[in-house]
């Protein structure tokens, strides 16, 4: 009888131990992204583990995959949504299957300069496309700017015709499909991984980004020209799986909030740095011919894409674009 007694107190006291221990693990959070570290986002997602490591120990650890080691760019949404993957930040691009109103954020030459992509997205307005897919198990945490996309190629583009029969590289995106389309070039769909073989090998002729992604892949090495068009933003949502989010301890997603908010603040003012500084390094390089547009140039490819904006009015909605232009006014 005592024997029994006693091996059951040990059995129910290491049970006990081992669910103290469990309560005590740890909640694990991977952030898995698709481009280098030393871009916005591969920093803003350093800084992000850096600061919760220093506030959260023993209560989270954060797991950081970039280039796309853990998931690519087909993979990482698909991830999320099965629990896979807790934080990831895809571009902009990415949402049109989850909610339309998002592809605001690629209609061409909406935005004047990053001040006023800023400026919309802390609108209200803006504000609300994060929270506009949680009927679909994902939570937007915050915008980080990655910045403006300049046109690429082998050819010099100086005006919209000379883009003509050239294949673009695209995001999976009907927005960026029609904006080449009227241009009267060919839009090639292919995930971020592959877009240096691509140009490099002629599958593509020419792509969009911003400098760090340029530098960062080394595309100014397999494209002769670049065209500071700033003509449209090549930024992120920070999101999260819903069901994950709203399950974390209230004390934990709420200091996990104020490292997002902080972070966000960081990764939005270094990233025109880290962009000045890669246009640099191109330049130094001397493999590429950066092209700046007159104010008639640019115009020529504002009026040639417009008419992008009112194909994807009724998607996006009226509203919603007028209160993006207007975000081209500083108050």
């Amino acid at each position: 009888m005592f024997n029994f007694t006693a091996k059951a107190l040990v059995c129910a006291l290491s049970l006990s131990i081992a669910g103290l221990a469990q309560a005590a693990a740890p909640i694990s959070i991977k952030f898995s992204h698709v481009v280098a570290e030393h871009t916005p986002k591969g920093q803003g997602a350093l800084l992000f583990k850096k600061l919760v490591d220093e506030r959260l120990a023993g209560k989270v650890t954060v797991q950081v995959y970039p280039n796309s080691s853990l998931f690519g760019d087909g993979k990482e949404m698909e991830a999320l949504l099965l629990g896979d993957v807790q934080i990831i930040a895809p571009s902009l691009a990415k949402f049109e299957h989850y909610t339309k109103q998002i592809q605001i954020f690629d209609l061409p030459f909406l935005f004047d300069d990053i001040n006023a992509v800023d400026r919309f997205q802390q609108s209200p307005e803006g504000k609300s496309l994060l929270t506009s897919m949680e009927s679909k198990g994902i939570t937007g945490l915050g915008y980080w700017h990655n910045g403006m996309k300049q046109l690429s190629a082998n050819k010099a583009l100086h005006e919209p015709k000379d883009a003509r029969g050239l294949k673009f590289r695209v995001q999976a995106s009907a927005v960026l499909d029609e904006q080449f389309k009227a241009l009267r070039a060919a839009p090639r769909k292919m995930s971020f991984a592959e877009v240096y073989q691509g140009l490099q090998t002629g599958v593509v002729n020419g792509a969009e980004n911003p400098y760090s992604n340029i530098y960062s892949q080394k595309m100014h090495e397999v494209q002769k020209f670049i065209t500071e068009s700033d003509h449209g933003v090549l930024d992120y949502m920070v999101i999260t799986n819903t069901k994950f989010w709203d399950g974390l301890p209230e004390d934990i997603r709420t200091e996990l909030t104020a490292i997002l908010a902080e972070v966000t603040v960081e990764v939005n003012k270094q990233a025109e740095a880290l962009n000045q500084n890669d246009k640099q390094r191109i330049i130094d390089a001397g493999t590429t011919e950066i092209i700046t547009l007159t104010p008639e140039q640019r115009e020529l490819w504002r009026e040639a894409m417009r008419p992008v904006w009112k194909k994807f009015e009724g998607e996006i909605g009226a509203d919603l674009i007028k209160a993006a232009e207007n975000a081209n006014q500083a108050n």
